[in-house]
């Protein structure tokens, strides 16, 4: 479930001078940052490949943005890229794990000049689960969703962050009820926004995707 990107934009977060962040990929904005977008692969990529979606985006905002792509700790069985469980068949019990690792990793980033509070978490398919279930117990500034689905049993906190759903309307790959199905948990015992944005297309970010990603991130960090 890669979003079709895969492009080294930068260093290990490490060697940039930051929090060290094994295999994670950095695109540092120059002047120093004021804000980052973290980037969730989705399941058979890895880091790069939404480094060019946060290049793109980070491009049409006012502040100085860092983007972080972090790959999943588990090697996909195909024998390339990467994923955050196991899927076909899915391994649900693995979620509880990969969710708790997964905030401990962004937790570490509060340690860097850039707060959580001024750090927006951006998933796609796999990734998109697992950002928003990872980002709603944070308090990041905003939480992204492409092509996302809800993990099964999962139950939304009521006090989370802003969360943006984007689902094309020809995803054969998750259907876009996912995301509907996702806004509803979401939106059920919280009054914090929870938006859902349908696109003609597929499994994919295209630019109409993007646009909308860019009004809701100036909102967020304005």
């Amino acid at each position: 479930m890669a979003a079709g990107h895969g492009t080294d934009l930068g260093p290990t977060y490490a060697a940039a001078g930051h929090a060290p962040m094994p295999d994670s990929v950095l695109h540092a904005a120059t002047p120093p940052a004021t804000a980052r977008l973290v980037l969730l692969h989705g399941w058979g990529a890895d880091a790069d490949d939404l480094m060019p979606l946060g290049a793109a985006l980070s491009a049409q905002l006012p502040a100085a943005i860092d983007c972080l792509g972090l790959p999943a700790p588990n090697p996909h069985p195909g024998g390339m890229g990467r994923q955050w469980y196991g899927l076909f068949p899915a391994d649900w019990q693995a979620v509880t794990p990969a969710v708790a690792q997964l905030q401990q990793r962004l937790e570490a980033l509060e340690q860097t000049p850039i707060p959580l509070s001024r750090t927006v978490l951006i998933g796609f398919s796999q990734g998109g689960a697992m950002a928003v279930h990872a980002g709603c117990n944070l308090p990041l500034a905003g939480v992204i969703g492409c092509s996302a689905y809800g993990h099964p049993s999962w139950t939304p906190p009521q006090v989370r962050p802003p969360v943006l759903l984007l689902h094309g309307l020809n995803d054969d790959v998750v259907p876009p009820e996912a995301s509907v199905n996702l806004q509803t948990q979401l939106k059920q015992g919280s009054s914090t926004d929870c938006d859902l944005i349908n696109f003609p297309g597929g499994h994919a970010i295209p630019q109409q995707a993007e646009q909308a990603m860019v009004q809701t991130l100036k909102a967020w960090l304005d």
